[in-house]
């Protein structure tokens, strides 16, 4: 682990909540889900929504000057060209997307993305000023092996090898297979020690690792967000089932203020 308790030169990590809605919604759903995570906030914590892709407009115009940011679920690694369904980064760009996500563990599962694949996603959505959400993390029988720091390292190196001193510019977010829509979660401890196995890996690729936002997701929610957003190398959290609730979201988004707050004065790292 990289520990910077004491170093002034590090700044502190503001949090940051994302929503994946995966493939759910409706204009009418997402219009009131959005209306009451506005009434709910302002919130301390950078927050956003990553959408299905044919509601990025809607989204866009809901959000206008809500200070809530929003991205995409995926996007392809070519820039153009003869790729039915595929979607570019330079359109997600055009409407105003923030972030998008890289690797997210049902992409690598059920459209079998390689790691070098959603590193070259990674590379093209910084290419187009997309900050890309670059998600890792093992399968139940993975960790069971006692694979899960291997596991993970593995897909992070390729995104490193790839993106070089741009590196810095990612988010990295750690969800265990096991953990994602199963109620199950990995606890504060188990989370904490694979994100700063994350970090040491990142450490050793850029001198700005500390500055990087390092988040957890699988079945984050109300319940479980504090005590994992307290950890000193979770700085925020990737939401799934949550976020479709406003009231539960905003919950999440809640507890990285309360965390924000506590830790303003000495450094989250």
């Amino acid at each position: 682990m990289v520990s910077m308790a004491h170093s002034s030169s590090v700044p502190v990590r503001k949090p940051l909540v994302l929503g994946n809605w995966k493939m759910n919604g409706s204009r009418v759903f997402n219009a009131e889900l959005l209306a009451g995570l506005r009434s709910l906030g302002p919130f301390d914590a950078d927050v956003g929504v990553c959408c299905p892709f044919p509601y990025l407009s809607d989204v866009a115009l809901s959000l206008q000057g809500s200070g809530i940011g929003w991205g995409a679920q995926d996007c392809s690694f070519h820039e153009s060209g003869p790729y039915t369904g595929e979607v570019a980064a330079a359109m997600l760009a055009e409407f105003g997307c923030t972030y998008v996500l890289v690797g997210h563990s049902e992409r690598r599962v059920h459209h079998g993305e390689s790691d070098q694949m959603v590193a070259d996603k990674a590379r093209v959505a910084l290419s187009h000023g997309l900050t890309p959400i670059v998600c890792v993390g093992e399968s139940s029988s993975e960790r069971e092996a006692g694979l899960t720091d291997s596991v993970v390292k593995r897909q992070l190196s390729a995104v490193v090898h790839t993106l070089g001193h741009c590196v810095s510019q990612i988010v990295v977010a750690y969800e265990p297979l096991w953990a994602i829509g199963s109620g199950l979660t990995a606890t504060p401890e188990q989370a904490q020690a694979v994100h700063s196995v994350l970090r040491t890996q990142l450490a050793a690729a850029s001198t700005r690792a500390g500055e990087m936002r390092l988040l957890y997701g699988g079945s984050l929610s109300p319940s479980n967000a504090q005590a994992m957003f307290a950890q000193p190398d979770i700085d925020g959290g990737l939401v799934g089932g949550a976020s479709l609730k406003a009231a539960e979201f905003s919950a999440v988004c809640r507890a990285a203020k309360s965390v924000a707050l506590e830790f303003s004065g000495k450094l989250k790292t």
